[in-house]
């Protein structure tokens, strides 16, 4: 194992303070930022469509270009870092993701937007991979927890506030200031991170090519087989098989090297493997409602973009206050029993949603809003913790990368499944299966998370 370069304190023992506080705002505010902008775009879609001359099927793909990059990306991204240095990749993620903003507030039309989008996605991915590997140089040994906690708290609570923040912003400026906000605090991130964050180490690893390209391939194929579906039922199937037919060829592939991109050896322990699949479905739940209810909320019932954030707020905002809680029992109680029981409460709540009275009140949405959070908010602090403790210490940094990759690829295959929605039925009359579909897949992810008491 080499060093890139030697820098002035050990990075074994942390940083000193007040360099270690400096180096978390670095390091935290370019993840907050990349996590906020793969949710903040969806409460503006309904404008976005109508400004550029897009139909609501194809405005989804302003979230979906975004998730998709991401979790294209991410496990190649790892290796990445590893080979340049995770303080390299995080900053050069921090420039792409900078300009990318420019590009999407720039955007002429709706496929301006959505590869600038992309373009934002690949950049944002950079800070998702690398960002637990950086906390870790930052925190001593005997702080580690504590770092990790603080990164996944800054995912849960910029992920969760997407909404909100959107709601605040179209409230005094149009949706392109949703993308020149991040502007000034993009190169605040890079300025900050630059300076304080140390140089990580480098290892002497092999790109795996041929793994890279048929993780591209597989998980585009998959995405854009389901997004077809609404169009042409035999080549949605078609492209949905071939996609699968490719990430069995990757796993195949990954048997026979030394340095696998994916991490078999975590995937073989059962409580990992839950996890994993627990967290894919439970943000393709969330995501089906986060995408399509602003379409019902302002087509269906007439309502305009503010108090469409702020009946949606509710959700994210009894997250962030029951992530505390949630973390708390999660060091006495097993996250099998503490996220299927989230994960029941967010299927109710869905259903809930779904079963709408024709002209709800305010108050009959913002209680379903509340107990979604409530669930969503129980499940996901047990979960992210099983994810980055179910493995030795020394993989921690892979952990860290499958638990992002299982969040952004449920939230693809989410805003995914709304396409076909949409596509199929038209905005408002795909909301309730919309809802129901959700509700079936937070009550599967119950039933995986449960299965982790036997594991």
């Amino acid at each position: 194992m080499n060093e890139t370069a030697r820098p002035p304190y050990p990075i074994e023992d942390g940083l000193p303070m007040p360099q270690r506080i400096l180096a978390v705002i670095g390091i935290l505010l370019g993840n907050f930022l990349g996590s906020l902008d793969s949710s903040i775009a969806n409460v503006a879609l309904p404008s976005i469509a109508t400004d550029l001359g897009g139909t609501p099927a194809a405005a989804v793909w302003v979230v979906n270009g975004y998730q998709l990059a991401t979790a294209v990306a991410l496990l190649p991204l790892a290796v990445v870092g590893e080979r340049r240095g995770a303080k390299r990749l995080y900053l050069g993620g921090m420039v792409i993701f900078t300009i990318a903003s420019v590009g999407c507030a720039m955007a002429g039309d709706l496929g301006w937007l959505v590869a600038a989008r992309v373009l934002q996605g690949l950049g944002g991915a950079c800070s998702s991979v690398v960002g637990g590997v950086l906390m870790r140089q930052v925190f001593p040994q005997r702080l580690i927890g504590r770092g990790i906690g603080l990164f996944g708290l800054s995912v849960a609570i910029s992920t969760a506030l997407g909404p909100s923040v959107a709601a605040g912003i179209l409230t005094v400026a149009s949706w392109r200031w949703l993308f020149l906000v991040n502007i000034p605090l993009g190169i605040l991130a890079l300025l900050v991170a630059a300076r304080f964050v140390p140089e990580s180490r480098t290892q002497d690893r092999p790109y795996d090519l041929v793994g890279t390209l048929l993780n591209a391939v597989g998980i585009v194929l998959l995405v854009l087989g389901v997004d077809r579906l609404s169009e042409s039922l035999g080549w949605g199937l078609a492209e949905v098989a071939a996609g699968l037919a490719v990430l069995a060829g990757l796993l195949l592939h990954q048997r026979t090297q030394r340095h696998p991109l994916v991490p078999l050896d975590l995937l073989r322990l059962p409580v990992f493997a839950l996890s994993f699949g627990t967290s894919t479905l439970s943000y393709a739940a969330q995501t089906i409602a986060y995408v399509s209810l602003p379409f019902f909320l302002q087509h269906g019932l007439g309502y305009d973009e503010v108090r469409t954030g702020l009946l949606i707020t509710p959700w994210p905002l009894v997250i962030v206050l029951v992530a505390p809680l949630s973390g708390h029992l999660s060091d006495r109680y097993p996250a099998g029993i503490l996220s299927s029981t989230g994960l029941a409460l967010l299927a109710m709540g869905l259903l809930a949603l779904a079963l709408l009275p024709e002209a709800p009140s305010d108050a009959d949405i913002i209680w379903r809003m509340v107990l979604c959070g409530i669930g969503f908010g129980f499940f996901q602090t047990p979960n992210n913790r099983a994810i980055l403790t179910a493995g030795p210490p020394q993989r921690t940094g892979a952990a860290n990368g499958m638990m992002a990759q299982a969040r952004l690829f449920g939230m693809t295959l989410g805003a995914a499944v709304v396409a076909v929605g949409f596509g199929a039925l038209g905005g408002d009359a795909a909301t309730v299966p919309l809802l129901l579909t959700g509700a079936a897949l937070a009550a599967g992810g119950a039933a995986v998370s449960l299965a982790r008491l036997a594991a």
